[in-house]
Formats: C-alpha cells, sequence, structure tokens
C-alpha cells in the first residue's frame, strides 16, 4: 500500500499507518457515495421552495363601502408558507398597511392580479413590503414567511378629506406564533 501526500508516494512503514489509510480511504468513499446517491423524493422539511402555501383571505372593505377588514384578525405561524390575499370588493381604494411585519416576515414576493379572476399577475415586487395599495375590484397576493413572533397591527392609510380610514375603525391584527 503506498502513501500519497505532498507529492511523493512514500511506503507506509507500520501497520497502523496502514489501518488508518485504509479507514479513511474507506470513509472517503462512503462519502463520496451518499453525495452521488440521493433520490429526487428526498427533501428537507425546512425546503420552502417545495411548500404549498397556506391561503390566507382578507377583504378591504365591502361591496356597499363599510370601512373594515375581514377577518380583522388572522393568525399565523413562524416557518410555513402564507400567500396573504388581499381583496378589495369595495368601491374605493384601501391599503393594507403593516409597518412592523416587515421586520416579522420573509417576503417571497406580492403579485398585483388584474380585475379578471384566473389571469396571471400583472407585476411582481419583492423586497421590504410595509403597505399595499389595491384598487376597487382588485386583489393581491403577499408571499410570506413569518420569522419572528410578535402581534403585529395593520390598518388602512387612505381615506377622503385628509381622513384615514383607521380612524374609522379599519384596522386589525396579526398574531404570529
Amino acid at each position: 500500500m503506498l502513501w500519497i501526500g505532498s507529492g511523493h508516494n512514500q511506503e507506509l512503514a507500520t501497520p497502523h499507518q496502514r489501518r488508518t489509510a485504509a479507514r479513511a480511504a474507506l470513509i472517503g468513499i462512503l462519502g463520496v457515495s451518499t453525495l452521488v446517491w440521493q433520490p429526487n423524493s428526498v427533501q428537507g422539511a425546512g425546503d420552502l421552495s417545495r411548500q404549498t402555501p397556506v391561503d390566507v383571505t382578507v377583504e378591504l372593505g365591502t361591496a356597499t363601502g363599510d370601512l373594515k377588514f375581514s377577518p380583522s384578525t388572522i393568525e399565523i405561524e413562524t416557518g410555513k408558507l402564507y400567500k396573504l390575499i388581499l381583496k378589495n370588493p369595495s368601491p374605493n381604494r384601501h391599503y393594507f398597511s403593516a409597518p412592523l411585519l416587515g421586520s416579522r416576515v420573509f417576503t417571497r414576493k406580492v403579485q398585483v392580479m388584474g380585475k379578471e379572476p384566473g389571469k396571471d399577475a400583472i407585476a411582481e415586487i419583492y423586497g421590504n413590503i410595509t403597505r399595499i395599495e389595491v384598487a376597487p375590484g382588485t386583489t393581491s397576493e403577499w408571499w410570506l414567511v413569518p420569522i419572528a413572533t410578535g402581534n403585529v397591527h395593520f390598518q388602512c392609510d387612505s381615506g377622503k378629506d385628509g381622513a384615514k380610514n383607521a380612524d374609522k375603525g379599519m384596522v386589525g391584527q396579526i398574531v404570529i406564533k
């Protein structure tokens, strides 16, 4: 048996050196075979690219013009992929404003959807999101993964004559467990 090191071939002098070299070779072969043989079906539980998002729908206002979020309380868990669907059935523009949410979630993307259901997104936004404006009759999707627990307040910052809809009760809370 030969010991290969420093660019020289040297004969192993002792039985201990030969056993150590044999173990190292066996471990190397097993390590390489483990790296090479990985069935496609094996995935880590934390692989968010493979998770199906949990849909959570929030309506911003109502078709009759009521100023409210429905539901006004949302519960989500860290480590899961969510698609927060923001629907505006109202005749007015509304904001989903949650300034602290961006520091507690990883935003995968925000998709702005058109007025026709089933159509592709007309825009995608990436990065730290704190406020989304949703036009009347449209939907936006916020794909996010909560990374920190806590309660986060959300509200609608829009309104007529300088008054915020939040002042009229259009507020809510996200509970991150």
